[in-house]
């Protein structure tokens, strides 16, 4: 009788061996893939962050462009009324220069009568004869000041002509240089906003580059952490079977998820994705058509969108979500319950916990985004209260 009953107690332990074996492990094979997902993960991150990076600079180097192009634009147009207003300064003088000439001629044409008289008499003889010719004191004095003043006119006709003929050889002089300057100024000009334009229609084709790649990274990223999610929800189920077979001292598996609550906790820790990198942070957002049309949430306002999507209808503020469900332990978090955060006020922050030390939620820095509470400043800033809605 003995015999028989340690058979059968061997048959079963190697039963019961083939069951916990079993489980055990499918769960290394998903935390061997899981591994190698976070890993790639991670390198997509760094990659991303890379481009990301080149973007930014870019983008600024293209507002560069862009006032570079405004500026010399107006300095073009400056340039070119300056142009138009020494072409017209140089119009006035030529009209100016005309009428010297004019003026010239005629100084010309009395020098030359006065040469000539001045030929026929003989040298001073006209003017001797004049003053010989007064017929009292008073007259000769009056005569030899009408002398006087025709011999300083001839000087004086003589000096204005060199210095009319020395203004209007000055202004040519300087308009023409002038012109010349600015002419040369255009000219300059105009290539330069030719090679900035060009610059710029580079840095736009480069900007279209880095954002394909950037949109590329941002869908494999969320390719990879999808899989990741789906992996830790067959963990966590194969954990929770294994402990409905094999009870532990320490009860009930931390990642016990029942069947009917996998869906559900699938929405609502995916349904925010296609909101990442397209979504800002707005205080009190995610209550309105159109700010959820926008990416516009807040961190309450978003979680409460996310388990709408899976049709549990919660709180929208910090406060009334920290009061719903049910409170759990840190050691046992499991993907899709709330996680809060101490920032401006206690509990000020809220997110989805998705697994893996990570948490989904609208941060004010980035919109949507999947944030890493292991470390830095959501690790310093986690309370530790862990709220459950889904059971």
């Amino acid at each position: 009788m003995k015999k028989p009953l340690l058979v059968f107690n061997i048959t079963v332990m190697l039963g019961l061996g083939s069951v916990v074996s079993l489980p055990t492990a499918q769960a290394e094979s998903i935390q061997t893939q899981r591994s190698s997902i976070q890993a790639n993960l991670a390198q997509t991150n760094k990659e991303l962050s890379a481009v990301q990076d080149e973007l930014s600079r870019l983008n600024e180097q293209l507002k560069r462009a862009d006032q570079a192009i405004i500026d010399n634009q107006n300095m073009i147009a400056k340039t070119e009324a300056d142009i138009t207003a020494a072409n017209l300064e140089i119009q006035k003088l030529e009209q100016e220069v005309a009428t010297l000439k004019k003026s010239i001629e005629k100084r010309n044409e009395v020098l030359k009568e006065r040469a000539r008289s001045y030929q026929e008499t003989g040298g001073n003889v006209q003017y001797l004869d004049v003053l010989l010719g007064s017929t009292s004191f008073g007259d000769f004095v009056d005569r030899i000041g009408a002398v006087a003043t025709i011999i300083n006119a001839d000087k004086d006709l003589v000096k204005q002509y060199e210095a009319d003929k020395n203004e209007v050889e000055k202004k040519q002089s300087s308009v023409k240089t002038k012109l010349e300057e600015l002419t040369n100024m255009k000219t300059e000009l105009e290539g330069m906003r030719a090679q900035i334009v060009e610059q710029q229609q580079q840095n736009e084709a480069l900007r279209t580059e880095l954002k394909q790649r950037e949109a590329e990274g941002l869908a494999a990223k969320s390719d990879l952490q999808q899989q990741d999610r789906s992996l830790a929800t067959q963990e966590a189920g194969l954990t929770a079977g294994f402990s409905a077979q094999v009870p532990t001292n320490g009860g009930a598996s931390s990642y016990a998820i029942p069947a009917s609550a996998n869906e559900k906790i699938r929405i609502v820790t995916t349904a925010g994705n296609r909101y990442i990198g397209n979504s800002v942070y707005v205080f009190g957002g995610g209550r309105t058509a159109y700010d959820i049309e926008n990416g516009r949430f807040d961190c309450s306002g978003f979680v409460h969108w996310s388990y709408a999507q899976a049709g549990i209808s919660i709180g929208a503020s910090t406060d009334s979500l920290k009061n719903s469900g049910r409170r759990v332990s840190t050691s046992e978090m499991r993907p899709g319950d709330l996680v809060f955060f101490n920032t401006y006020k206690t509990d000020g922050h809220v997110g989805i916990y998705l697994g893996g030390g990570q948490f989904i939620g609208s941060q004010s820095s980035t919109g949507v985004a999947i944030a890493n509470m292991s470390s830095g400043y959501w690790a310093n800033t986690f309370n530790g209260r862990v709220v459950r809605i889904i059971e």
